[in-house]
């Protein structure tokens, strides 16, 4: 008897993997289910299709900021006064959130809502239930979206009633272009409302600062140019201030005292020497006539004469007679002149708390009455911008009803529901294959029979099959006295293992050949061979028959796996 090989260890399998060949061949068996699978959804599909009512598109393209000639000024007056720039009216939006933010409001039901009443009352009047129509649901088929990158808005209204298509986008667009005027009107009603107030209460006080200014300066005999900062400027600005500001007086007289004391100073230091020169020498312009004429004379008698001479002598006691006389009567001038100085400043002197107390009355009512000035030139400003009539929303493309409805697109649902119906139908010939529990391909089956794979045979091709089993015959076979065949998952009497038992009787003609699966009966045997096809065994048969070989503690030869003759026609 010739030994068998020893069964090798099956390798580990992953049963989690994916074969996409065994896929396919799962498929290619269960093509009758899928294909009932998919014409199914394809009819509901159909049935679903043609059976919807059609529904029908009107649109149309509106630019959501139109360009405002007064935005500047709006603008300006948004800067000027902070209160205003709160105003949607008053502001220069033109951002990205601002535009989305307008989106959403378009879509509520404060710009919506007398279209929406009027779809009810069109239903209603056509005999159609309308008790649980709610805003929420109808908003749903005006779609409002914002192209990207520009300010134009794009509408579009569907609905099943054609006839109400049309009237309906005509109202959406009215609404748009009333609303897109109504923000601005409010907000600019509102700002004059705000600067009228304003002004009422700014006005009186302004007046009121005003009289305890002139009051202050009257009783006081001050004007109001003292209560100003005193003029930087120079030229007719100074002297327009000078004259009329008893703070610049004051200061004038100061300036003057001290230029007098200065100059009487010098004068009194000039003694009888030296003539003080001065422009009070005007008032004695005899005298200092005969001082030049007498100068003169010295020089001239000075070129001819000694200083010793007793003409030069009598000149130069004259001279110092003349400067002294002069510098005596400057003197007296310089005192007058300083006397009146000091009296001038002393007239315009105020006390410290009266000079400041004054300067800020008079800055309080300068401050409230530009304040007053510019809220009247505020509202000057809105009452112009409120007057003018401000362009709506600009329509680029006319409400239109489109020619052919936009749903149901049948062709989209039928591929669909056959898109559908193969993917379920593909998933449930999988699940069906599954739990069959049969096992189809040949690597399973190498792991879960013992023994090694000797032949794979093809009743198709009768010539290989044929010498793959003379192989067999000649090799492990040869000599044998006994073999056994045992069909798994076969008949004994089924076509392949007929086929198969018939060759090796031709090629083994002094061999006993035993074909059962009664394993107590193929234990004498000197050799076991196991034969078996795609799906004609189960997995808990297989292992069931792998348990009884492990008892029956005989190795298996190998195994035959023959094709069917209908999977090849597949």
């Amino acid at each position: 008897m010739t030994a068998s090989p020893p069964a090798p260890m099956p390798s580990p399998a992953a049963d989690d993997e994916i074969d996409l060949r065994q896929l396919a061949a799962a498929l290619q068996r269960h093509w009758r289910l899928i294909a009932k699978v998919a014409g199914g959804t394809l009819l509901l599909s159909g049935i679903y299709a043609f059976t919807q009512p059609r529904v029908w598109e009107g649109q149309f393209q509106i630019v959501l900021a139109s360009g405002d000639s007064g935005g500047g000024r709006l603008a300006q007056l948004a800067a000027a006064n902070p209160m205003l720039a709160g105003l949607a009216g008053l502001s220069g939006g033109g951002s990205k959130d601002s535009l989305e933010t307008e989106v959403k409001v378009l879509e509520s039901p404060s710009v919506l809502k007398p279209v929406y009443d009027f779809v009810r009352q069109s239903k209603q009047r056509s005999g159609k239930n309308v008790d649980r129509m709610r805003f929420s649901d109808w908003v749903k088929s005006v779609d409002v979206e914002l192209e990207k990158g520009t300010s134009v808005l794009n509408i579009a209204y569907t609905d099943t009633d054609k006839a109400l298509v049309l009237p309906v986008i005509e109202r959406i667009s009215k609404e748009y272009q009333l609303y897109s005027g109504r923000d601005r009107r409010q907000d600019l009603a509102n700002g004059v409302a705000y600067l009228k107030q304003s002004i009422a209460t700014v006005s009186p006080k302004a007046e009121a600062s005003m009289k305890r200014a002139q009051d202050y300066a009257l009783s006081h005999g001050l004007g109001l140019q003292d209560g100003l900062p005193a003029s930087s400027g120079s030229g007719s600005d100074a002297k327009a201030s000078a004259g009329g500001s008893v703070e610049a007086n004051r200061q004038q007289a100061q300036a003057q005292v001290a230029l007098l004391q200065q100059q009487l100073a010098s004068a009194q230091a000039a003694g009888n020497r030296v003539l003080f020169q001065a422009p009070q020498l005007e008032a004695n312009a005899e005298l200092y006539g005969r001082y030049q004429q007498l100068e003169a004379q010295l020089t001239q008698k000075r070129s001819v004469l000694r200083d010793n001479d007793d003409l030069i002598r009598n000149l130069e006691r004259q001279r110092q007679s003349l400067i002294s006389t002069l510098n005596r009567q400057t003197i007296g001038l310089l005192q007058g002149q300083l006397a009146t100085a000091q009296a001038a400043l002393q007239a315009s002197s105020r006390p410290k708390e009266v000079v400041l107390k004054h300067r800020e009355l008079v800055r309080q009512a300068l401050r409230d009455e530009r304040t007053l000035v510019e809220l009247e030139n505020q509202l000057q400003l809105a009452q112009l911008e409120q007057a003018k009539q401000a362009d709506p929303w600009e329509l680029i493309s006319t409400p239109t009803l489109l020619d052919a409805p936009v749903a149901p697109r049948k062709s989209r649902i039928l591929a669909l529901g056959l898109l559908t119906g193969l993917v379920a139908g593909s998933g449930a010939a999988l699940v069906v294959d599954r739990r069959s529990g049969r096992v189809f391909a040949g690597d399973e089956l190498q792991h879960l029979l013992p023994g090694p794979l000797l032949a794979q045979l093809h009743p198709s091709a009768t010539t290989e099959s044929t010498g793959k089993l003379t192989l067999l015959a000649r090799g492990a076979l040869a000599g044998s006295h006994r073999v056994a065949l045992i069909p798994i998952g076969l008949s004994s009497s089924s076509s392949e293992v007929q086929a198969v038992l018939q060759q090796l009787r031709s090629l083994l003609p002094h061999t006993e050949l035993l074909c059962s699966d009664d394993l107590v009966a193929a234990k004498d045997c000197d050799h076991q061979l196991l034969i078996t096809s795609p799906g004609a065994a189960t997995r808990n048969e297989l292992a069931s028959l792998r348990e009884q070989l492990d008892l029956q503690a005989r190795p298996v030869t190998g195994w035959l796996l023959v094709e069917r003759a209908e999977a090849n026609a597949l």
